[in-house]
């Protein structure tokens, strides 16, 4: 679905666009002026998970659960644990980091490398074994989870424990109206995105580069 069709958070909403009016993911790298949508960066993707933040807005996350959107055969495997009364983590670790419920569910409907069933990001774009159009499952679901691991070995994998919420979908649309409630529901002021997760890289890099300085 077109940015202009569906309702925004406020912290999506204050996110630097492309071109065609899409808001650009707090974990998207850019270059030459452009974002990468296809990529994952990994400086970005470290700073959210070492300083808690969504990987959508950038802005922080409470502690509590976290949520992320997952194709349709981790779904099926969520699924399959919870109809068995088994606790559900991810055994093979991701790329994809988690974010706020409301901005995932917008995620979920709205970007083309997460609603569709057949697209998937890269680390950087060059991340072996996450390969664009490798799904065969169709749908996803957006998910809660309790807790969630992550370590950093030249790229961000992360891991989720203990599922809180299982939203299925067979298209990312269909979760519209739960994303519609959320939105209104939404009472608390909108923090501000840091410069270093908006659209300057090096920005970004440095502020990864003092991390590493300190391991």
């Amino acid at each position: 679905m077109r940015p202009a069709d569906v309702p925004m958070p406020a912290a999506v909403a204050a996110r630097p666009r492309d071109d065609r009016g899409y808001p650009v993911l707090a974990i998207t790298p850019w270059a030459d002026g452009q974002p990468r949508f296809a990529a994952t960066g990994t400086a970005r993707s470290y700073l959210c998970a070492v300083e808690r933040r969504c990987s959508i807005c950038g802005t922080p996350m409470a502690a509590g659960p976290v949520w992320r959107v997952v194709g349709g055969a981790e779904a099926e495997a969520i699924a399959a644990a919870m109809a068995a009364g088994r606790a559900y983590r991810n055994e093979a670790a991701t790329v994809e980091a988690p974010g706020h419920r409301d901005c995932m569910l917008y995620a979920a409907v709205v970007c083309p490398y997460l609603a569709q069933s057949t697209a998937r990001r890269g680390q950087d774009g060059t991340h072996a074994g996450m390969v664009r159009g490798e799904r065969k499952s169709a749908g996803g679901a957006v998910v809660g989870f309790g807790s969630l691991e992550f370590r950093y070995a030249d790229v961000m994998m992360f891991r989720f424990v203990d599922v809180v919420e299982f939203l299925p979908h067979d298209s990312g649309e269909e979760q519209l109206p739960v994303l519609v409630s959320a939105i209104s529901q939404s009472t608390a002021a909108t923090p501000e995105c840091p410069d270093y997760l908006l659209s300057d890289e090096e920005s970004a890099t440095r502020r990864f580069t003092t991390y590493l300085d300190v391991r």
